[in-house]
């Protein structure tokens, strides 16, 4: 009897005991580590694009935001900047510009000419036959990506903007985080998306994820503009355009909202278009 009761007692307090253990040991491990917690994957950088049909020297420095010159020069084109489907352009532009030249190498002597034979020598040395010069074997890809028979005018002097869209801007410019490279202007379906300077079309098309419909015009050396998400474009690549002339219809392309994205790039990188846009 009384090692029933004492059994009795003994079980409360045991489980007790228990409950207090394994609280003390929940408390003192770690909670498990959050998603953004755990060390994330390094980003893989694109070293090398490969050049799609109807993709210009310009749509591909812009989608990486490079300069089209400094792209140009790394991969050894020339104005005006034509280029092929299936050809590979190395974007590693800025890790090219640090590295150092190489070290000059030292000028070797002039190796001795052999004696040259005496006149009567010389008829008595019999020629070879004339042979057909031998043309250079062709590229498999020289179809370019972008037919332009006339090179591009050449611009000078400063670029006298104006504003792309009558609309008020719904979304401004974000350097901080590169959400927005560019303004959102607001706007209804069909209305006139003008050039916002004097240039000529580099770019007419929808190969940019994001961009819908786009128009890319260069006015100099320095400065090129972006009008996205079009309904309909009114100009085709390599067409001259002056400040105000209609060059797209306002859309939603690429976009769940009708409106005109646009951007300016000055030497490949994005600036604030208020900047320089005329005040309203």
């Amino acid at each position: 009897m009384v090692k029933m009761w004492t059994n009795t007692l003994w079980r409360p307090i045991k489980l007790f005991i228990i409950l207090n253990i394994a609280a003390v040991v929940a408390c003192s491990s770690p909670p498990p580590a959050q998603v953004a917690d755990r060390q994330q994957p390094p980003s893989r950088k694109i070293l090398i694009h490969t050049v799609a049909p109807n993709e210009t020297l310009y749509s591909i420095s812009w989608r990486y935001g490079l300069d089209f010159r400094e792209l140009a020069r790394h991969n050894g084109i020339g104005p005006p900047y034509t280029i092929y489907a299936s050809q590979q352009l190395r974007l590693d532009v800025d890790d090219a510009s640090k590295r150092k030249p190489p070290p000059a190498i030292a000028a070797r002597e002039p190796a001795p000419q052999p004696a040259r034979p005496s006149t009567r020598e010389a008829e008595t040395v019999k020629r070879p036959a004339p042979t057909a010069p031998v043309k250079p074997p062709r590229s498999e890809n020289k179809t370019p990506s972008v037919s332009d028979n006339k090179p591009p005018p050449k611009l000078t002097g400063a670029v006298t903007w104006q504003w792309p869209a009558r609309g008020n801007v719904i979304a401004g410019f974000s350097s901080s985080s590169g959400l927005n490279k560019g303004i959102d202007i607001s706007g209804k379906l069909g209305e006139p998306v003008v050039a916002a300077a004097d240039g000529y079309v580099v770019y007419a098309g929808t190969g940019l994820r994001g961009y819908g419909k786009l128009v890319i015009v260069k006015h100099n050396e320095t400065f090129l503009s972006a009008y996205a998400h079009n309904r309909a474009l009114r100009v085709q690549e390599g067409e001259s355009v002056k400040g105000g002339q209609q060059i797209a219809e306002l859309g939603s392309s690429g976009t769940d909202k009708e409106k005109l994205h646009f951007e300016i790039r000055r030497d490949g990188k994005p600036v604030n278009p208020l900047t320089y846009l005329p005040k309203r």
